[in-house]
């Protein structure tokens, strides 16, 4: 069972939406599971009481999905309320450098909220390409400015990295500058408190210094660099640029503040003063440092008093990396709780994600848990919900808005079939407790029953094939119709392809 960790109350009542559109906060991790907060998962080997507070004071989704089980299509879902593989990116993630996923006539959070009045910011991981000067390091112009990038997609100000620190061009992002250019080269180095890597110093002057000196070519990253500080620093500066914001004369106008942070993925590189912290070695110890500065934001929103009418979601972009099977052998720690596989996988454990929101002003009885599911794919119909927006025709096509939930403890609110994907291209449906796990490569149908089988160890394709049709007939239509929710079909942005192993080429 997963764990309820909070009471509804016993009178349903409901309460109206303030005079004043919320402030909206978006915190959005990188490969943290289910079961890396506290407040979800009763065994875990470290707490977090932060996020156990969101969850306490607004209400904790237990059956949210992130829209795909790896990073750059996740973030597209989050942000357009759009299938990813909709797009040409039916696979894996994009790299640093590269055409933007989000093309600037797709409508997105930032740009729904900016034309509904909001100012907008994005401090963190972008992930989802930007067009450097130049082609590569022989050729960058620093002096120019960067394009295709947040600040072209509905965001005021940016403050961040391009893509994972794998990746290179690696460098403080101030808008459209790189503050210290990346013009020096490193490559991952050994990283004494994970079984994964690092990026910090000592850096080389060129790619072929780096292999000469750790033996892997190098890529490129600012002298001023270092992996540790990516949660310090976008915190500081989410916080400062709140604080000139709600300081300053817009400080009527509200604002969209979208904050995703560089961990627990890798590198896993906590700070020295949270060595030693939790029961769970290094990846605990990041979890930790994570919780506290939800914490720092928390805090400073109480001191200038912008909780009341600040609307927060707390989110991860998938499941938990692979390193969580060893992390469960030798801690006793389950990163992806009770859920099948991690990230990169179509099962539970590669997208139910912690999903927590808090608005004290907005939410109806807050401490409760919603156990039904929705998807990170919402908060774009949902957001424009709240502060009245209207969606164009072909803006947010799978975007369903779960504000009702939010506003009244007693919503029957029910999500349409959810499209679940894996890093591979293989599909799955899921329609309230029902699962269908599409065919892909050599493997075939599988059908669960969520309820009786979160973990999805028993299929039961065989005793409900009549179920399984149904599941298929609704995953086609949402492929075959570019949207999920009701209105005029749209056109996916490529034909077929063969992930869709189910549909016949020639059905359109």
């Amino acid at each position: 069972m997963i764990r309820q960790c909070f009471l509804w109350g016993l009178i349903g009542w409901s309460v109206s939406a303030p005079a004043q559109p919320p402030n909206i906060i978006v915190i959005y991790t990188d490969d943290q599971g289910f079961g890396d907060a506290s407040c979800l998962n009763p065994d875990a080997k470290f707490k977090t009481p932060h996020l156990d507070r969101l969850a306490a004071e607004g209400v904790s989704f237990t059956n949210a999905h992130s829209s795909d089980s790896v990073c750059t299509p996740s973030r597209y879902g989050l942000l357009t309320g759009r299938y990813a593989w909709r797009t040409r990116l039916k696979q894996g993630v994009m790299g640093a450098e590269g055409e933007c996923l989000i093309s600037d006539s797709q409508a997105t959070i930032a740009s729904v909220l900016r034309d509904a009045g909001y100012r907008t910011a994005m401090v963190g991981k972008w992930h989802l390409g930007m067009d450097f000067p130049g082609t590569n390091y022989k050729d960058r112009d620093w002096s120019k400015p960067t394009q295709d990038m947040p600040l072209d997609k509905g965001f005021d100000e940016f403050f961040g990295i391009p893509a994972s620190m794998n990746y290179g061009v690696l460098a403080w992002f101030e808008g459209r500058y790189a503050a210290v250019p990346p013009t020096v080269f490193t490559a991952k180095k050994a990283n004494q408190r994970h079984s994964d890597y690092r990026i910090m110093p000592p850096y080389q002057d060129s790619p072929q210094a780096t292999r000469q000196a750790i033996g892997k070519i190098g890529m490129e990253v600012a002298p001023d660099f270092i992996d540790n500080q990516c949660l310090t620093r976008f915190t500081d500066r989410a916080i400062d640029w709140i604080d000139d914001h709600a300081s300053g004369e817009r400080r009527q106008q509200p604002f969209l503040m979208y904050l995703p942070l560089t961990s627990p993925h890798y590198p896993v590189c906590p700070l020295p003063e949270f060595y030693g912290q939790g029961e769970c070695g290094g990846y605990g110890e990041f979890v930790i440092e994570t919780d506290h500065h939800v914490g720092r934001l928390l805090k400073f929103l109480d001191n200038a008093k912008l909780s009341d009418n600040t609307l927060i979601v707390f989110t991860s972009d998938n499941g938990p990396e692979n390193s969580w099977a060893a992390r469960a052998k030798k801690f006793g720690h389950h990163s992806n709780y009770v859920f099948r596989e991690g990230k990169r996988s179509v099962y539970e454990g590669g997208h139910r994600v912690p999903f927590f929101v808090r608005w004290p002003a907005g939410i109806d009885r807050p401490g409760r848990v919603w156990d039904r599911p929705i998807g990170q794919i919402d908060l774009l119909a949902t957001f424009a919900e709240i502060v009245g927006a209207k969606l164009s025709a072909d803006a947010g096509v799978d975007s369903q808005s779960f504000a009702a939930v939010l506003q009244d403890s007693t919503s029957d609110h029910t999500r349409l079939p959810l499209i679940n994907h894996g890093v591979k291209g293989r599909f799955a449906i899921t329609d309230g407790n029902w699962k269908l796990v599409m065919p892909h490569g050599k493997a075939g149908r599988e059908l669960y029953d969520l309820a009786a089988d979160p973990g999805e160890q028993s299929d039961v394709l065989d005793q409900h094939p009549q179920r399984a049709a149904d599941l298929e007939r609704q995953i086609t239509q949402i492929v075959q119709r570019g949207r999920t929710t009701p209105g005029q079909p749209q056109s996916n942005d490529t034909g077929y392809w063969d992930d869709l192993t189910w549909i016949d080429p020639g059905d359109k």
